[in-house]
């Protein structure tokens, strides 16, 4: 801790601001503590404080977003097909299809990742992500004719 405690909580403030850093630091010692005699002698002990640090910042980032926000009045529910501005018809159609072309066009179009990205989050080739992309477009264009979607590509 005297040694790298500064960098893990430099880390935790850039990652998750002043107010969550503190328990993100001291939830990485506590779990660097358990995992320590698991540690090989020759491991890079500063980034692998690091990395605990991240995962770490991800489980507070995480349980904030789960957390329900009180307010003062609660919103009338949207009208029938305009679920909070959104065109549900297109969610719809996104949402009926199958997992790995959903995916595909989600993290290739919605996150704008390359297909090689694509390909290591999904678990399959650059070229299979590809395929999936193509595929789930064309049938969102028979599904969903109104839609402007993007043309095919090579990314």
């Amino acid at each position: 801790m005297a040694e790298h405690g500064a960098t893990v909580l430099r880390v935790c403030r850039a990652v998750l601001g002043p107010a969550d850093a503190d328990d993100a630091w001291s939830e990485t010692f506590l779990a660097a503590l358990k995992a320590y005699p698991r540690l090989p002698a020759d491991a890079n002990v500063e980034a692998w404080l690091v990395t605990i640090a991240h995962r770490k910042a991800i489980d507070v980032t995480r349980a904030a977003a789960r957390r329900a926000v009180p307010v003062a009045d609660v919103p009338e529910p949207p009208p029938a097909g305009q679920a909070d501005g959104r065109d549900t018809e297109l969610a719809d159609a996104l949402a009926a299809l199958p997992r790995r072309q959903r995916e595909a066009i989600a993290y290739h179009y919605l996150a704008g990742l390359p297909y090689q990205d694509v390909a290591a989050i999904t678990g399959g080739s650059t070229d299979a992500a590809r395929r999936a992309a193509a595929d789930g477009i064309a049938r969102l264009r028979k599904t969903y004719p109104g839609a402007a979607l993007p043309d095919g590509e090579n990314s």
